[in-house]
């Protein structure tokens, strides 16, 4: 039997999308589904929504809950991770204190100082899943949603090299999806390829039977004035390659914008977003409670375009499928550090995932690559040597922290965050 465990299932929106998309594969009806979390009522409310999603869709998978994540791992194939240490009150953490030194940011999981300080959280316990993994479900596959993906996963790869981990994200299929509906172009007719690193690839081909698609975006970019008043497209004005990530998350990872009152007047910036996101998934996850401890059915909603089930699927099925993944680069993108995670596309079949060498990107798209890439060499480094000065170097070398703070500023923060979020950090790093 094909069993999967999520790790981190509290996160009960995310969770009961891609139950609903597992479950709704006949191949995959009859899975056995273990459900871990470190919170109680979270992990009852997830295994709720397990239960009502199968019955639902008139499926029958073995649905079990536990505390114990290694109870949960045991004689699985796949492993989804999704966990956010700290949760909200961590977010909140790192969207005041940099605010309190005036920085600016809109999600603050990716880079930057809340991307640092969220993957210096996460990284002991990505450590202790894949040590529970080695020891008890060794040859099977981590699914990894958590940000900050692309630091998450060179983490992985260099902590638990003999560990078959991937970094699973949304980005590219969504931005693909948008283009298409503002060009008129049915997205199943296209032909696209991306690469970068997560949150910041680059659409580097998209076409729609032997047409540049690129040229109808242009006709739409100059026929609308608002449309450039987005981050996105204007550094796709710029660079001449549309970023596979929102414009939120976009803005935080230059030095162009955030900082200067203007650039967040003109591209229409919404400063400190994620707070507002986070507090809306916690009332969606207090609502679902509720309406279950009523009785009541919570609907399910599927679609089938998060990649997880796509890639279970594909593996257990023999299905041939292309997405796009994060995986470290080993010989993939030849202007980007060796060893760093890329998002590439990749083939998916019964034998695994195999990712498409793309060659060297175009010079500019590689530079920012480049900068994005060092705060998370330094980030991880920082880590695996317990270097407490490799954290401020990681944030100096942040684009927008370093546009906005003095040196002396940036330490200061430093300082700050690592006291607020105390034990939640490596020993090491709390100097």
């Amino acid at each position: 039997m094909t069993t999967i465990a999520f790790v981190g299932a509290g996160s009960v929106v995310f969770t009961r999308q891609l139950l609903a998309d597992i479950l709704s594969f006949p191949e995959l009806a009859d899975v056995r589904i273990a459900l871990h979390d470190i919170d109680a009522a979270r992990l009852e409310t997830a295994a709720g929504i397990a239960r009502q999603a199968a019955e639902q869709l008139g499926v029958h998978p073995s649905i079990t809950a536990t505390l114990d994540r290694r109870t949960a791992l045991e004689g699985a194939q796949f492993v989804i991770n999704m966990i956010q240490v700290g949760g909200i009150a961590a977010t909140r953490t790192d969207f005041e204190i940099p605010a309190s030194f005036g920085v600016r940011q809109t999600i603050a999981d990716t880079l930057g100082v809340g991307g640092v300080f969220r993957a210096l959280r996460t990284f002991p316990v990505l450590r202790g899943i894949a040590e529970d993994m080695l020891a008890v479900c060794p040859d099977a596959w981590l699914l990894n949603y958590t940000n900050p993906m692309a630091m998450n996963v060179w983490w992985l790869s260099e902590v638990a090299p003999r560990l078959k981990a991937v970094g699973l994200c949304h980005s590219v299929y969504w931005t693909v999806a948008g283009l298409c509906d503002l060009v008129g172009v049915p997205l199943e007719e296209t032909d696209y390829r991306a690469a970068g690193v997560n949150h910041q690839a680059w659409l580097l081909r998209w076409e729609h039977r032997g047409e540049n698609l690129y040229r109808r975006l242009d006709e739409r970019i100059d026929a609308d004035p608002e449309l450039r008043r987005r981050v996105r497209v204007d550094m796709y004005r710029r660079l001449g390659y549309y970023p596979t990530e929102t414009s939120e998350h976009s803005s935080e990872y230059v030095p162009w914008y955030l900082h200067d009152e203007r650039e967040v007047a003109r591209l229409r910036i919404p400063v400190d977003a994620y707070i507002g996101i986070s507090e809306e998934n916690v009332a969606e996850y207090e609502l679902m409670r509720a309406t279950l401890a009523a009785g009541e059915v919570v609907p399910i909603e599927h679609g089938a375009t998060e990649y997880a089930p796509q890639v279970i699927h594909s593996m257990v099925t023999g299905s041939t499928r292309i997405i796009h993944a994060n995986v470290p680069n080993r010989d993939l993108i030849g202007n980007l550090p060796r060893g760093a995670a890329v998002e590439v596309p990749c083939t998916v079949d019964s034998l695994g995932i195999h990712p498409h060498r793309v060659g060297a990107l175009p010079p500019q798209c590689a530079a920012l690559n480049q900068a994005f890439l060092a705060v998370g060499e330094l980030t991880v480094r920082a880590a695996l040597e317990g270097d407490p000065r490799m954290v401020r170097q990681a944030v100096m070398m942040d684009p927008n922290a370093s546009a906005t703070l003095r040196v002396d500023d940036i330490w200061a923060l430093c300082d700050e965050m690592t006291k607020a979020h105390g034990d939640l950090l490596p020993e090491s790093l709390r100097a």
